[in-house]
């Protein structure tokens, strides 16, 4: 199941320019660049969450997993 955002995030972008005008890079307040990180890494988390479900994978008993994490396979 897909999380429904709450809000958007308001971005107050200035952008640097060269000697011609042509635009060349962006500022934004931190505070909206960490809400900028914050969302891409949630929505990474989603998007690896739901190709882990749609993974067809083997069930293996819970000792099975530790071990096999213990022993690095």
């Amino acid at each position: 199941m897909k999380k429904q955002r709450k809000h958007k995030i308001q971005i107050h972008q200035e952008y640097l320019t060269d000697e011609k005008g042509n635009r060349k890079a962006v500022v934004i307040p931190i505070s909206e660049w960490l809400q900028l990180i914050e969302e891409l890494e949630e929505s990474d988390d989603i998007r690896l969450y739901d190709k882990a479900k749609s993974a067809r994978s083997e069930l293996i008993p819970f000792e099975e997993a530790i071990r096999q994490i213990q022993e690095g396979d």
